[in-house]
């Protein structure tokens, strides 16, 4: 999807469709639009609230394939758990929870972050990253580093579909049942 210059926009577990043999079709692709270059300027009401990522919370209107990482970043924090990571009713409470989790954002994490148009230098700050500990009794330490990865707060650091993809969390998967094909690069992009 990502390497045919598409965002999704609005990732969430209701828009990932499973086969009887396991293999996961993307759909709904209502609010998706084509990247163009340079970066095209795109609303901010877009990805359902409790997948949507911090640049778009905080009024980013230049975003890029990144927000689609968050999301699935997300929805992999909810498979683990079995609940979602968010369950937000505001935009605001929103940006609150992540805070909570992530510790909140420093212009350290992500340069530029303080100057976006609704961050807040009032904001509360939480220090501590606890994504990890919350995530520790449900999965493994590769999972834990992948899932970190993508819920990363500056975009631009933000593990792409493809890093996630190769990441080794995958290596020890048995794919001899799987047809061949280059599945890790069909999905979002090789």
């Amino acid at each position: 999807m990502h390497q045919r210059r598409v965002l999704h926009r609005d990732l969430k577990p209701q828009n990932l469709l499973v086969d009887e043999k396991g293999v996961i079709k993307v759909a709904d692709f209502g609010l998706s639009r084509s990247i163009n270059i340079p970066v095209r300027i795109y609303t901010h009401e877009v990805v359902t609230l409790w997948y949507r990522a911090p640049e778009i919370l905080l009024g980013a209107h230049r975003y890029a394939s990144a927000i689609d990482v968050w999301a699935i970043g997300c929805i992999l924090a909810e498979i683990v758990t079995k609940k979602s990571l968010f369950r937000s009713d505001s935009e605001i409470d929103q940006l609150f929870q992540t805070f909570r989790l992530l510790g909140t954002p420093t212009e350290k994490q992500w340069h530029g972050v303080m100057k976006m148009p609704e961050f807040k230098a009032r904001f509360p700050k939480w220090k501590k990253n606890v994504l990890g500990e919350k995530l520790r009794p449900y999965c493994d330490n590769q999972m834990i580093n992948l899932i970190q990865a993508m819920l990363k707060y500056d975009p631009s650091l933000r593990i792409s579909m493809k890093g996630a993809l190769n990441h080794p969390y995958f290596n020890d998967i048995d794919t001899s049942d799987i047809p061949a094909g280059n599945y890790r690069g069909e999905i979002f992009g090789s």
